[in-house]
């Protein structure tokens, strides 16, 4: 029980979870200092804990891929081009609304991974105005590798979840996305 409200007290019964944490001292205080927020501090609550589980658990999607020499965003535009099927290739433009960056954030991505060899950019032989991406075959395997470790990690972190609430929490996001769009 937090330090920061009576058990006795039943005006904040409702921010007493099963399982404490930090977003529930957080959300008592709110509720002790603005008492006309109690019905709608659930929101901050649950926009709470999504930042702390977004944030610790692209540090550990961070090192899984570290392992493979690359980084999240690197990762996103090699995942992007093997997804795409053979023979892996899209235009950098098909790539930047694909991730939804600018051209600039795509144009550094692609340095760097034309530079550790695991994508070719080349001039598209139907238009030589435009260009090519490719994935190479040293970028296939570095991906493939670094994707099933991904997966591995992923299942990990959601390890504490029983498989319907995976189904649930996956439901409700997908809904929340799809309203945010």
């Amino acid at each position: 029980m937090s330090n920061y409200f009576s058990s006795n007290d039943q005006r904040y019964a409702p921010f007493m979870a099963a399982q404490q944490d930090p977003i529930d001292e957080f959300i008592a205080q709110w509720a002790r200092e603005r008492p006309d927020l109690v019905g709608e501090l659930d929101a901050m609550a649950t926009f709470g804990r999504l930042g702390r589980v977004v944030g610790r658990t692209t540090k550990a999607m961070e090192a899984t891929l570290e392992a493979h020499g690359l980084r999240l965003a690197e990762f996103d535009v090699l995942a992007t081009l093997r997804r795409l099927g053979p023979p892996y290739i899209a235009t950098p433009t098909v790539l930047t609304r694909a991730l939804m960056l600018s051209p600039a954030g795509m144009t550094n991505r692609l340095d760097r991974l034309e530079t550790a060899g695991l994508v070719e950019r080349r001039h598209d032989p139907d238009d030589r105005r435009s260009l090519l991406v490719v994935l190479t075959e040293v970028g296939f395997r570095t991906l493939d590798a670094a994707v099933a470790d991904h997966v591995a990690t992923e299942n990990t972190l959601l390890a504490s979840l029983t498989p319907r609430q995976r189904r649930a929490l996956d439901d409700a996001l997908r809904t929340l996305v799809a309203d945010l769009t």
